[in-house]
């Protein structure tokens, strides 16, 4: 039996039309004994680096091909319905290196130059031009040549032929392929047509044949899957027959699961007594000319040596000459080191070495007041160790584009990672915090005996990151720039749901198969059938949701579909192409490498993380605010780092909105903390994860003296002192080796990598060689080193890297600096930049109120795009945060205003602003964000309400004053003679409309800006949620199994009917901070469903407890529901008054009394009176008097009384 490989397959990187995955395909080769494989996908090389390095690993021959597009004129990118774009296939396969260089521009060129819709495509002059070390075939069905046998005359189907032999030469090749097609395409032609026409030429002109199988899974009962992931791909359902209504040939699955490939009329005859042939027979009846993509049978897999010797014994040639092909291939090397761009140097210097030194010394002369000889002698090793390294030009070209940034304006971050131990990179202007002074170490970042490229990652403010790249981009050229290409895949989640619904599983038992899959990141299918046996026991059973599973095994982490890396970007030595495939998309004007971001580097491209961070946006926001407001400049880089207020700041807990130390937890801790200096701030940004959060405790005992500060020798005193003895951070772990055991600190390095991963055998090296040095050096007992080195391995697992906590420790306190002394303009720049997370404008709207800076609504004459703040020191909405104006619209408003002043009314505000940018529709999204309320004329109803008798608003007669004015005006400056002033029209009359009610305001204003902002619907029940309500939404995990009262507003509401027939509801109430769907079923829909009407107000007592079917996920099941508006007259006994006695004046004793008597009722009333400086309070109640709680509290409103509660 000939030896067979195959030369014609397809990964999962023929995006949704290949399921087998490299891995899969190389163990079924290596088992078969198969010497090798070729990848073929469709128009990429995107698994190209992968498969050769998998294919290496089982000892498989890797064959890097590509299954092209082929067009007329890859330039062409305009059709029509009588001349529309004909693409066929064409195989190609690298010889060597020269043949993959040339597939790789091919393939390249396909995207840059021939892309059209989705297709990537190529023309016969990029063949001519580069086909060498390329090996060709006829290819498949769909190819040029099998094509024009087809549908010409076999001698123009001949010619086209010999044009593929005349450019290939003996490295053309005859494919034959057995699917057992026929009919093809109604030419009455089958696929063995073709073959025996192909074979004829191959005699005729003495071509070698190959048979290949077109593989696009890997096992034959793989096809169901396929096919589900080329529904997946159409969005079709799999039930849509798969066949062709002209020739009667479709795809049908027998009773005993068999693909059949047949007529109609055949399978009818043959088959037709069996229940599920019949029923395909009838739908393809009902489905008449419709048809769905699929392929025609079950063949399309990677068949055994053994199936193809079977399946072309009568060409057993066809299966030797795969042989000839795999021994004419030298498979290309990919994996490569690093290739950086050329920096260009000034003349006068003679190398790469020598301008970084001049640099870093230029640098450093302004960054130290003095240089040192320590600054010396740790700037002359550090670029030692760069220069024997050869890294010199990557310092040189990050600095560049940094320092370029900055002088364009871009904020760019202090730091991040290990590159902030490095002072080399601190004086050229890459980092901006100085690892002399923070103790940071050079050799975390770069260790000289460990030789690896450096990796600086570079934070720029978010909004003008791009700027940095297009500068790369001018710099280096577009043909050596390329972002990164991300693959997509199928999570478990995902393929469930994708499986069914081209399966047409009902929605809801899909849904609740996912729900079943924890939501833990990276959980696999696998992993979730361990977790939920509930679901592993769906997955045994016969059901239609157990074919799901199934087949979403199968399908499990398929590529699904590419994207790009939002930071990662390339630089290659001169144009891409020449070093790795590239693609493009329609999201970006950069080219896209084909390689990821896992592998990229390792195929030779130096790749750059240009990292939009937020928080750098808002810095540069607030200090803009600050310059306009206050006149002061800060130099936001050597601010105080010993600021009394900004450490108070932090004392409190009070650093919502700040960086890194915001959260509830870490909040809490610093006021334990009690913060007092900057090492407090790194020590605790790097305790504060998971793992060394055990020891935040001990850290603020033992700064506060509740615990001894115990050292595990008194030798490390220096190195733990800033961190009370508790070794916080992994630089800490590399000094200990190196004080005690006289390690080198990039041996330390190493020593601390290898206790990260735990490598047992390493450690146990590591730990006699630290217990011989320590005993060398210090003379520590061996029992003693012993435990010094348990301490140092139990904080590897939990050591931080300081160099990264240190930066952005630095950039937190700017963040808390900022908030600390000007926090309306620090709270102003956090909202602009969190705009489009309508719940965090929310909570950082109560920030601001918390903080005593009113948040007001958007102004016509205060506004500006953004959230700014005014003279009074309140913050004023944005007019940009108004749905329906426009960046256009809002700066001509602002323009005109800055220009003429502010505007008097609606009609002076039409007449002056430019109306074809400002329209009718930003007119009105104005009036209903009360935009124009500061005029003080009109209320919101009366400008956009139409009054009885009329049929417009006043809105809109105003925007007609307005065109009528500027036309009048340009009419007037036109005329012939000129200074004629325009007549001026009489203002309309404002009309009497009832005003809206706060609900109905409230909701206008959510409708065009995404929230409420003078107020919310649940104001009018705050004293009732205040009273008995038990947690706001947000807080019921917090109550598990437990009985609560909440309220909310119904914002949703879907009536469904179950299985058994019946209704139930599913509906969703909204409170202050968040929203909650909830159910009813059975007797509590009968019972309850009144209440579920859109907009109404319930108070709802419910048990929270676990979601059905799930361990994990708590919900509130209603118990009783009623009306918030009753829940005062129903529960109320009565209504408390706290009177502080001090401001309790006799007018206010008079209107109180007033009050009382004109709110009589049946509930109780009760003062306390109060002395809070001498925490006294006298409780009494009124036996005179009953009041109406409802009628009482509105007439005391305005007493200012105190605190008033519901009894």
């Amino acid at each position: 039996m000939p030896v067979f490989s195959h030369l014609h397959t397809h990964t999962q990187y023929s995006l949704l039309d290949g399921q087998a995955s490299i891995g899969a395909l190389m163990k079924k080769a290596q088992a078969d004994g198969m010497p090798a494989v070729a990848m073929t996908d469709h128009g990429n090389m995107f698994g190209a680096f992968n498969f050769v390095a998998e294919a290496n690993k089982y000892n498989v021959k890797p064959i890097v091909g590509c299954e092209f597009y082929l067009t007329l004129d890859r330039h062409q990118k305009s059709f029509s319905k009588e001349q529309k774009d004909v693409r066929h296939h064409q195989l190609l396969l690298a010889k060597d290196q020269e043949g993959y260089k040339n597939l790789s521009k091919l393939c390249s060129l396909s995207y840059i130059e021939g892309v059209y819709s989705k297709w990537p495509r190529i023309d016969k002059e990029l063949l001519v031009k580069y086909h060498k070390g390329l090996i060709a075939t006829s290819c498949c069905i769909g190819a040029e040549v099998p094509q024009a046998i087809l549908w010409k005359t076999e001698e123009e189907a001949e010619e086209i032929f010999k044009w593929w032999l005349d450019l290939f030469g003996e490295d053309y090749y005859i494919e034959i392929q057995r699917h057992g097609l026929q009919n093809i395409d109604g030419t009455g032609k089958s696929q063995e047509d073709i073959n025996q026409v192909l074979l004829k030429w191959a005699k005729k002109y003495n071509v070698k044949v190959i048979c290949t199988n077109d593989s696009h899974y890997v096992e034959q009962d793989d096809w169901n899957a396929h096919d589900i992931l080329l529904c997946v791909n159409t969005g079709e359902d799999q039930g849509t027959p798969v066949g062709d209504f002209q020739t009667r040939y479709y795809r049908f699955l027998s009773d005993d699961q068999k693909v059949i490939y047949d007529t109609v009329d055949n399978v009818r005859n043959k088959y037709g007594n069996q229940a599920g042939i019949r029923q395909m027979l009838q739908r393809i009846e009902e489905a008449g000319p419709r048809t769905r993509f699929g392929f025609p049978n079950d063949q399309f897999y990677f068949k055994s040596q053994a199936e193809m010797n079977e399946l072309f014994k009568d060409v057993p040639e066809a299966v030797d000459n795969t042989n000839e092909i795999v021994d004419k291939i030298t498979p290309p090397v990919l994996k490569r080191d690093i290739l950086l761009p050329n920096f260009p140097l000034p003349p006068q210097f003679a190398n790469a070495d020598e301008y970084l030194r001049h640099l870093t010394y230029e640098g450093a002369a302004k960054r130290y007041s003095e240089i040192t000889p320590e600054v010396e002698e740790r700037l002359d090793y550090e670029l030692r160790i760069i220069q024997t390294m050869g890294f010199a030009g990557y310092f040189l070209i990050v600095q560049d584009f940094i320092n370029r940034g900055r002088d364009m304006g871009v904020f760019v971050g202090p730091g991040r990672g290990s590159a902030a131990g490095s002072a080399v990179a601190y004086c050229v202007g890459i980092t901006n915090i100085d690892p002399i002074k923070y103790s940071l170490l050079f050799e975390r970042f770069l260790n000289p005996e460990r030789v690896s490229m450096p990796d600086i990652d570079i934070d720029f403010d978010d909004v003008n990151r791009q700027r940095v790249i297009d500068y790369v981009v001018d710099k280096y050229g577009k043909n050596q720039v390329a972002q990164i290409i991300t693959f997509g895949t199928m999570a478990a989640k995902s393929s469930i749901k994708d499986v069914a619904r081209s399966t047409s599983l009902p929605l809801a038992e899909a849904n609740e198969l996912a729900k079943m899959v924890p939501d833990a990141p990276g959980t696999t299918l696998a992993k979730a059938f361990i977790e939920n046996l509930e679901l592993a026991a769906i997955r045994e059973g016969n059901d239609a949701r157990a074919a799901v599973l199934k087949l979403a095994e199968k399908l499990e982490g398929s590529v699904r579909n590419t994207g790009i890396h939002a930071a990662g970007v390339i630089i290659a030595p001169d144009d891409l192409t020449d070093y790795i495939p590239v693609s493009t998309s329609k999201d970006s004007d950069l080219l896209i490498t084909q390689f990821d971001g896992k592998v990229v580097e390792s195929a030779g491209m130096l790749k750059m993380d240009f990292l939009g961070l937020k928080t750098l946006t808002i810095i540069k926001d607030a200090m803009e605010l600050i310059k306009k407001n206050h006149g002061v400049e800060i130099d936001i880089d050597n601010i105080p780092l010993d600021d009394e207020k900004t450490y108070a700041l932090y004392q409190r807990g009070d650093t919502i909105g700040t960086f890194q130390f915001e959260s509830e937890g870490m909040r809490m801790y610093l006021k334990d903390l009690q913060p007092t200096n900057i090492e407090d701030l790194i020590a605790m940004n790097a305790l504060y994860r998971p793992g060394p959060m055990q020891f935040i405790p001990n850290f603020i005992n033992r700064k506060h003296g509740r615990e001894e500060v115990e050292y595990p020798h008194e030798l490390l005193e220096p190195i733990l002192n800033y961190s009370y003895g508790i070794m916080v951070y992994q630089e800490q772990i590399m000094q200990t080796a190196q004080i005690l055991a006289g390690y080198s600190l990039g041996g330390a390095d190493l020593l601390r990598r290898a206790m990260g991963k735990k490598d047992m055998k390493k450690m146990a090296e590591e730990r006699e060689k630290f217990i011989k040095g320590a005993g060398e050096l210090h003379k520590i007992p061996a029992k003693k080193a012993s435990e010094v080195f348990d301490v140092m391995e139990k904080f590897a697992q939990y050591g931080f890297n300081r160099s990264h906590s240190a930066a952005y420790s630095v950039v937190a306190y700017q963040t808390g600096y900022l908030k600390a002394h000007y926090p309306a303009e620090y709270m102003a720049a956090v909202l602009t930049n969190n705009m489009n997370d309508i719940k965090k404008v929310t909570f950082f709207i109560e920030e601001a109120r918390k903080q005593g800076v009113p948040v007001l609504g958007p102004d016509v004459n205060e506004s500006l795009l953004k959230f700014n703040v005014n003279e009074q020191g309140h913050i004023r909405f944005g007019l940009g945060a108004i749905k329906g104006t426009g960046e256009a619209a809002v700066e001509a408003i602002i323009t005109e205003r800055e220009q003429n002043g502010h505007y008097q009314d609606i009609f002076d505000f039409s007449k002056r602003v430019n109306l074809r940018a400002v329209n009718k529709k930003t007119f009105e999204s104005m009036a209903m964000a009360g935009a124009f309320d500061s005029f003080g004329l009109y209320h919101r109803a009366q400008l956009l309400e139409v009054p009885e008798g009329e049929n417009i608003s006043l809105l809109e007669k105003a925007v007609r004053y307005g065109n009528n004015y500027q036309a009048e005006q340009q009419a007037a400056q036109q005329s012939l003679f000129g200074g004629s002033a325009a007549v001026a029209s009489p203002l309309p009359k404002i009309p009497e409309v009832t005003p809206w009610s706060q609900a109905e305001m409230l909701r206008r204003e959510k409708d065009v800006v995404g929230f409420y902002i003078s107020g919310h619907p649940l104001d009018q029940f705050k004293l009732e949620i205040d009273s008995y309500c038990t947690c706001g939404l947000d807080k019921i995990e917090e109550y598990k199994t437990r009985d609560i009262n909440v309220a909310g507003m119904v914002t949703e509401v879907v009536i469904r009917t179950g299985r058994n027939g019946n209704p139930f509801a599913l509906f969703t109430i909204e409170d202050y901070d968040t929203s909650m769907q909830m159910a009813l079923f059975g007797e509590d829909y009968v019972k309850f469903s009144p209440y579920l009407k859109g907009g109404l107000y319930l108070f709802i007592r419910g048990k929270v407890q676990l979601r059905y079917k799930t361990e994990d996920q708590w919900e509130l099941k209603p118990i009783n529901i009623q009306l918030l508006g009753d829940v005062m007259d129903k529960m109320a006994q009565g209504v408390q008054v706290n009177i502080n006695l001090q401001l309790f004046t006799p007018n206010i004793a008079d209107a109180l009394e007033e009050a009382i008597v004109a709110s009589p009722g049946q509930k109780r009333l009760e003062l306390t009176l109060m002395v809070p400086e001498e925490r006294l309070a006298l409780p009494t109640y009124s036996r005179k008097y009953r009041i109406d709680p409802k009628v009482f509290l509105e007439s005391i409103k305005e007493l200012g009384l105190g605190e008033c509660k519901l009894i």
